[in-house]
């Protein structure tokens, strides 16, 4: 590891101390540098607890789940394709995309375009600033390490909700993807679990669990701060957060500077997307968000037109 940072360390150091100095000048990130206990927040991570289970019950329930739905996998007739590990949408083929069965149903459009305008401004002088600082000062097999540690936070929500739907194959997939990485991978920051098989899928939440069983988009919405859902999926985004192992955590600043972590990294994440932008931007990630939903309620599955 030392080797591979080797040739760079030091300038990446000289930039990372500058740009962190400049954020505890900002009062609005001061508290994550001065109330928050990096030893502490690492224990509460790996070992939170959910209710009255601690992470080692926990384990012990997710590999019951794992061998359980391993059993009924053998019966289960849906046929589950490997999916692009990628999770935003540059991962859809533009092929799949016109192909896809979705409609545009904006009725608040000139509500939405409004807070569409308010959400880019936070965006363009707070947001992107600070993921394009983020990613600028460190390297690249940390940023990935990150972003594969709150990816695997994640997988709790995906493995309820494959349960939900009856994807057990799937279910038997993503758990043991979980244990392994919690573990073996150091809380996900290595994906050991891929190179032993068990890929990575595009992830199930609660709005893609009511798409399953027919429960339709509803009046497309643009959120304060989220952006781009739907009025099935907004709501739907308070059962996928009770999963969220980040909001078991007691300690309130290292709670709340986890979020932060989870969306700058998430931002920095986005920035190579934006190269695609083009024209009216509130259609463009309204007409995306509206494609990608679909494609992930029909698994990417896509009906030829002849």
């Amino acid at each position: 590891m030392g080797i591979l940072f080797a040739p760079d360390i030091k300038y990446r150091y000289s930039k990372f101390k500058f740009f962190t100095d400049l954020l505890k000048k900002s009062s609005s990130c001061n508290f994550f540098f001065k109330h928050v206990n990096y030893t502490l927040l690492f224990k509460e991570i790996f070992f939170y607890k959910i209710g009255d289970l601690s992470m080692k019950s926990t384990l012990l329930l997710l590999a019951g789940i794992l061998f359980s739905s391993y059993a009924f996998s053998g019966g289960n007739p849906e046929s589950f394709e490997n999916l692009n590990s990628e999770s935003n949408y540059q991962s859809l083929p533009d092929t799949e995309v016109n192909n896809l069965d979705y409609s545009i149903y904006d009725p608040w459009e000139k509500f939405n375009r409004k807070i569409f305008a308010f959400n880019d401004a936070i965006d363009t002088y707070a947001f992107k600033p600070l993921a394009k600082g983020y990613q600028f000062v460190t390297p690249d097999p940390l940023e990935d390490g990150f972003s594969r540690v709150f990816s695997n936070l994640g997988e709790l929500v995906t493995i309820a909700n494959d349960l939900l739907q009856g994807k057990f194959k799937q279910a038997t997939n993503d758990t043991g993807r979980f244990l392994i990485n919690t573990t073996v991978g150091l809380g996900g920051f290595f994906d050991v679990a891929d190179n032993l098989g068990l890929e990575k899928n595009e992830g199930e939440d609660f709005g893609q669990t009511l798409g399953f069983y027919g429960v339709g988009d509803g009046p497309f919405v643009m959120l304060p701060i989220f952006g781009p859902s739907s009025v099935r999926d907004a709501p739907s985004r308070i059962v996928d957060q009770l999963l969220n192992p980040i909001n078991e955590i007691d300690d309130i600043p290292a709670r709340n500077a986890l979020y932060g972590s989870d969306g700058l990294v998430t931002r920095a994440d986005l920035l190579k997307a934006e190269e695609l932008f083009k024209g009216d931007k509130y259609a463009f990630y309204r007409d995306i968000y509206l494609q990608r939903r679909q494609y992930l309620v029909d698994d990417g599955k896509v009906e030829d037109d002849f």
